[in-house]
């Protein structure tokens, strides 16, 4: 079939993971692209002027998922060695490390203001954390096995979550409560998010479905059965109009909401596919899978106006009209089995003159500050306003360049990060000048006190620590009884 001007077409792949892409998302400003993967690193790549590509070296295991602040100012990735990393996207490579999950991290997400971060991970809990202070904050229990992933709602007063106990769960942030749950009887959902409005989630199944719930009548609207294998993640187009899917199958699709149905089959990876993302304005979206490419696409659907769009497609496909959403609130849910009324498009058979891109890689050293009290004493915390201070710092890569091989100074400043900037308090009275990290559960015997943003010496982390947890269990016991 050929490609009409509003197919979405592949633009270029990156080559550079020696190991299966577990997650990827845009920078805000679309110039950058961050990555994870099971080799244990986690990149960044610069598309323009000439793609480049810089590994950042900390993590000790799988990285499962990496995420761009609201800003571009951070990148936080968790990783199966048990840590969640903040890092510094420049040329120096700094990282704070943070402690406090007991089994590997699943997933991260930013608020939309920047100031929290919200971890899962396989010890069952969600954790939330203070990004001005650099601190954690608040554990959710309520699954009874591993989180798989867990996202801010726009507005940041609801999480959703799902776990591999077959339920998803949304919570109030506020009280810190759990206010629903949904119930999947056949398998669990690998990935779960908002749609842009946050009155609907949409859940990636292991049992090969996607499942769209509206939150504000508790009710299912639609269920895509569309894919042959588990879908291992989905991105919402910023219209709230599109839904992209990736699967085990090999494939990504992209479904119409609006009408409920499958609109685009697309191939290129090798192998199952683990992760997709829209960018920040839809004109782009990418992906990764196990064959350790990343893959960069141009959306063109949503160039044209939707009514447009549907009436093209319509001509092209010739299938039996499916079940569509006549009713916001239909009284049972569609099911949408595997027709062939998809436009398919594969990239490695129809696209000419595609852009290859096997840039060099720059390793980048992290310089972290962790929270053992050994790092406090060899390493400064991170700067939370201001430029980087303008002293060079003594890490692993000052030794590279005497070799020839590029260190992590050569790197050129993203001009959308120029430094780490706090994204809500940037008024300089209101911020000090540094942070310091909140000290590691296991570290209890050697506390070093957290010192206020103002300057006074707070509680403890072994009280504060012994408090939370004397407080989740009151709440489990007044809950359940």
């Amino acid at each position: 079939m050929a490609f009409a001007p509003e197919d979405p077409i592949l633009e270029r792949y990156f080559k550079g993971h020696k190991a299966a892409v577990t997650s990827v998302d845009f920078s805000p400003s679309a110039k950058r692209l961050a990555s994870a993967s099971w080799d244990t690193f986690l990149m960044l790549w610069d598309f323009k002027p000439q793609p480049k590509a810089f590994r950042y070296v900390g993590h000790k295991d799988v990285v499962t998922s990496v995420q761009f602040s609201p800003l571009g100012n951070l990148v936080a990735s968790a990783s199966r060695d048990r840590t969640v990393r903040l890092w510094i996207p420049d040329r120096k490579g700094k990282s704070s490390e943070f402690k406090a999950h007991t089994a590997p991290v699943r997933s991260v997400d930013f608020s939309c203001d920047g100031q929290f971060l919200a971890t899962a991970s396989e010890d069952k809990s969600i954790k939330v954390w203070n990004m001005y202070r650099q601190r954690f904050l608040y554990s959710l229990y309520r699954h009874t096995h591993w989180v798989c992933c867990a996202k801010f709602s726009a507005d940041g007063r609801l999480i959703v979550s799902c776990s591999e106990d077959k339920t998803v769960k949304i919570w109030d942030t506020n009280n810190k409560l759990c206010i629903n749950s949904f119930t999947d009887s056949e398998g669990f959902a690998n990935f779960v998010s908002f749609n842009p409005s946050g009155t609907c989630i949409a859940s990636a199944g292991s049992d090969h479905t996607v499942k769209l719930w509206d939150i504000r009548v508790n009710k299912l609207l639609q269920n895509y059965q569309v894919h042959s294998g588990a879908v291992n993640c989905l991105s919402f187009h910023p219209s709230g109009n599109y839904l992209i899917t990736a699967s085990s199958d090999g494939t990504l699709k992209i479904l119409d909401l609006v009408e409920g149905r499958l609109i685009y089959t697309l191939q290129g990876h090798t192998g199952p596919v683990f992760a997709v993302s829209f960018s920040k304005g839809g004109q782009q979206f990418t992906s990764g899978g196990a064959d350790a490419q990343i893959l960069l696409w141009k959306t063109n659907f949503d160039e044209m106006s939707y009514k447009d769009l549907l009436k093209k497609n319509i001509k092209r496909l010739h299938f039996d009209a499916p079940p569509h959403l006549l009713d916001i609130y239909p009284r049972t849910a569609h099911h949408h089995d595997r027709k062939p009324d998809s436009v398919e498009i594969n990239p490695k058979l129809e696209v000419v003159n595609l852009q290859t891109s096997d840039p060099l890689v720059v390793d980048v050293v992290s310089s972290d500050t962790s929270n053992s009290t050994t790092s406090h004493s060899a390493q400064p915390p991170l700067r939370i306003h201001g430029p980087p201070p303008s002293t060079k710092m003594d890490h692993p890569t000052a030794s590279l360049s005497s070799q020839g091989i590029p260190t992590a100074n050569e790197i050129p400043p993203d001009d959308s990060t120029p430094h780490f900037l706090n994204p809500v308090l940037g008024h300089p009275a209101s911020i000090s000048s540094t942070v310091s990290m909140e000290k590691k559960p296991e570290d209890k015997g050697n506390s070093i006190p957290f010192m206020a943003a103002d300057g006074q010496r707070s509680i403890p982390m072994a009280v504060t620590d012994a408090l939370e947890h004397i407080m989740e269990q009151l709440n489990v016991l007044t809950q359940d009884a």
